[in-house]
């Protein structure tokens, strides 16, 4: 299951306080920051398809990721690969080191992951 581009953009909030309330939440937001009721509407749609859970503190709901975020980045790499480039991390990597800009000092440190992947196997 996918999040929405705003139910990606709260994640990554929750991601990086690792747990909140909906003030600390509301307070990470730029002006002009979201209505309460549509910050509510997706923790409870996140809620729902089982990305983030709550404790109740009094009134209030303590909230925190289920999902981590390298897992769910995983799974959209790997479906990107899967559904654009035929299945095939070559193609995918061929387009991403052409199509990206990349200095040669990045392009170096991907070949040093690379070898370093590659030792390992």
């Amino acid at each position: 299951m996918q999040l929405s581009k705003s139910e990606e953009e709260l994640m990554n909030i929750l991601w990086k306080q690792k747990t909140a309330f909906m003030k600390d939440l509301l307070d990470a937001y730029e002006a002009p920051k979201p209505a309460t009721t549509t910050i509510a509407t997706l923790l409870k749609r996140m809620t729902d398809k089982g990305f983030i859970a709550y404790e109740s503190q009094g009134r209030s709901r303590k909230y925190y990721p289920l999902v981590k975020k390298k897992d769910y980045f995983s799974k959209h790499v790997n479906g990107l690969i899967k559904n654009f480039f035929n299945d095939s991390a070559t193609q995918f990597a061929s387009f991403f080191t052409q199509e990206t800009n990349l200095s040669k000092a990045e392009l170096e440190e991907l070949k040093k992951m690379i070898d370093t992947q590659i030792k390992k196997k």
